[in-house]
């Protein structure tokens, strides 16, 4: 290892091959010499695996070892750590360390290091996915979808400065846990995740977590469109983010009439009849502006593919929840003969997509007809139509039921206006447990109830 400052010269010119800059890798481990309290300020710019040099890889883990314990980071300590990692040997080593103080002049520019540092690595990855694509399209053994799902999300991966090549030491994970602690401490609402919007449901989801994949299962009729594009618009209008409902059943105009008639409050029927009151045109306008000031994006593309979801996904800056109406009417890239096994690699291919992402999915689902074969007709899970796997992968699985949807002896009045019940039976983060809730069938909107109440299972 001493001799490594004879090699540097010729080091230089054999990374020439790659980018990389041992000048700014050794002037970072020299700053965080001169000034240990400087790491801090660079721990989330650069990690051990941007280092080009595996001996300066390893010096940086000792440093960080180091600083963990709350140790005293100076060259007789970090000799002694690299010796006892089995990296240098006892003879070795210290002249190397010693010549990074003697090469850098001060700590002030650490963070131009870093940068310069993380910038090399960055090129480093995009050559390496390049050369996997190359390799991928040479071979002509995968799929021509698989191979542009694979580019795209490298370099998706990439763009946010995650990187999915390597593992991540516990210690790494551990420092991020530690520090989401420090703010939920500071600030308790920062745990929730996506409001819904509905404050019963909320509570017991603590909102929609990204990477979620939520199931909201139903049968026709009981409104779970509705329900989704109540979340969607609720999300939208309250947290400022790009949301994006992929409509398989329905048209753009038919979802924006139904998104119209729930925020204005004006009935579905006078909407699609055009007979409108003066009264009804002012809400119409309100509401029209409300919707047109949020990033509500609408595919209406029929039999879409997880891999073309993401495709489109990957495009929308600030996203926040992708809603999909509904799974049944979904495509997978390569066809079975067996439909339940089909829906299966969906709903799996759907929690990648959720976790690759980290934005909440929300997937509609149709129900199997079970339910009406039974004297309490509310869903359950083994109602999921088509296949087990659907329930498997979710996070979270809800069902929508309305009591009055089966009577046949209903008056206008509960025609209108009747209590539904959102089930959650299934929570992967928490509990489960049924919520009542207002439903305006002439708007197509849930509301909460005044008094938000709340049922075990």
């Amino acid at each position: 290892m001493a001799d490594l400052i004879n090699d540097y010269a010729g080091l230089e010119d054999t990374v020439k091959k790659m980018p990389a800059s041992l000048t700014s890798e050794r002037a970072l481990l020299g700053s965080i010499l001169i000034d240990p309290a400087c790491i801090t300020d660079i721990l989330t710019v650069v990690g051990a695996d941007d280092f080009y040099l595996s001996e300066h890889k390893e010096i940086f883990l000792a440093m960080r070892e180091l600083f963990d314990a709350s140790s005293e980071i100076d060259p007789v300590t970090l000799i002694d750590t690299l010796v006892h990692k089995g990296v240098y040997e006892k003879s070795g080593g210290e002249e190397y360390i010693r010549s990074l103080l003697e090469a850098t002049p001060n700590a002030m520019n650490v963070q131009d290091y870093a940068r310069i540092i993380k910038e090399k690595s960055t090129l480093r990855r995009i050559i390496a996915t390049c050369s996997d694509v190359s390799n991928m399209t040479f071979s002509e053994q995968e799929e021509v979808t698989h191979i542009l799902d694979y580019a795209q999300s490298q370099f998706t991966e990439i763009s946010a400065g995650r990187d999915s090549r390597n593992f991540l030491h516990i210690r790494d994970v551990l420092r991020n846990v530690l520090a989401n602690l420090h703010e939920l401490a500071d600030n308790p609402e920062a745990s929730y995740g996506t409001p819904t919007g509905f404050s019963g449901v909320d509570r017991l989801l603590v909102g929609m977590g990204d990477s979620d994949l939520i199931i909201l299962g139903a049968r026709p009729g009981m409104g779970k469109t509705s329900f989704a594009l109540n979340i969607a618009t609720n999300v939208a209008i309250a947290q400022q983010k790009a949301v994006c409902v992929f409509s398989l059943e329905m048209s753009a105009e038919q979802l924006v009439s139904r998104l119209l008639s729930s925020e204005a409050m004006v009935e579905s029927y006078a909407l699609r009849s055009g007979q409108l009151s003066q009264d009804d045109w002012k809400k119409i306008a309100d509401a029209a502006m409300r919707l047109s000031n949020t990033n509500l994006y609408i595919d209406d593309t029929s039999g879409m593919t997880v891999t073309a979801m993401k495709a489109k996904l990957r495009r929308v800056e600030n996203l926040g929840l992708v809603v999909i109406d509904y799974l049944g009417l979904m495509e997978s890239e390569a066809h079975y003969d067996n439909r339940a096994l089909e829906v299966g690699v969906i709903s799996r291919g759907l929690k990648l997509m959720a976790k690759e992402m980290r934005v909440p999915i929300l997937c509609c689902a149709q129900l199997s007809r079970g339910t009406e074969s039974r004297t309490d007709k509310r869903p359950q899970l083994s109602d999921l139509r088509e296949s087990g796997s659907i329930e498997q992968d979710a996070d979270v699985v809800m069902f929508l039921y309305r009591d009055e949807y089966y009577k046949t002896d209903r008056s206008p009045d509960e025609q209108e206006g009747n209590v539904a019940e959102v089930i959650i039976q299934k929570n992967r983060h928490g509990s489960t447990g049924n919520i009542k809730m207002g439903w305006i069938g002439a708007y197509t909107k849930f509301r909460t109830l005044a008094d938000d109440n709340l049922e075990a299972p």
